[in-house]
């Protein structure tokens, strides 16, 4: 099918699923399944959490789809959804704290940047595990304080490593803009973590 079909075709798909047309809303799945499917996977890293996840997507996109003006392109306004459910879910599994480490950064940002410390062999103490918790807990905190946009791009370039262009393409705005959200990230999460420190 032509590019200029294909979008005729979605327009049809998304005027009828906003009149409450299930069918209609199944092809619009069907469509993008696979990229949002691959947006969600780049910020979990794993594959059955992120069929999950993306299931609430679907359900969260169908709630709000008559919110979509057509102002700009559909994935541009269901790729923030699919981020934010892919980040809350993170967020619910207290995996935050280990994937931010080093949090000065990737290597191609600060290439002096120490290494993350490797684990420990030895089973930690009951004080150690609380302490560790206790730093788990602020440092959630801290993150889900941060903006949702963001927390978004700050996901995808922290944890999955995504170039600026690839996050760019996932969230449908400019590079510039991923840039200069990350910039605003990681400087209000360092000074997040400098006024309330984790230890």
């Amino acid at each position: 099918m032509e590019a200029t079909e294909t979008a005729a075709q979605e327009k049809a798909w998304i005027n009828a699923a906003q009149s409450g047309d299930e069918t209609a809303f199944g092809e619009l799945m069907q469509l993008h399944y696979e990229q949002v499917f691959r947006t969600v996977l780049a910020v979990v890293r794993n594959e059955h959490d992120a069929r999950e996840i993306c299931q609430d997507v679907w359900v969260k996109a169908w709630q709000q789809l008559t919110q979509f003006r057509g102002d700009s392109k559909f994935t541009t306004w269901l790729h923030p959804i699919a981020v934010r459910k892919a980040v809350d879910h993170l967020r619910k599994r207290r995996r935050w704290y280990d994937r931010f480490l080093p949090l000065g950064g990737t290597r191609d940002d600060n290439p002096d940047a120490p290494p993350a410390p490797e684990p420990a062999d030895d089973q930690p103490s009951a004080p150690d595990q609380l302490e560790s918790a206790e730093k788990h807990e602020r440092f959630e905190y801290l993150l889900a304080s941060l903006p949702p946009k963001q927390r978004a791009v700050l996901a995808l370039r922290e944890i999955q490593g995504l170039t600026y262009d690839e996050i760019a393409q996932a969230l449908g705005c400019r590079r510039g803009t991923v840039m200069s959200r990350l910039f605003h990230a990681r400087r209000q999460l360092a000074q997040k973590l400098r006024e309330t420190p984790c230890d």
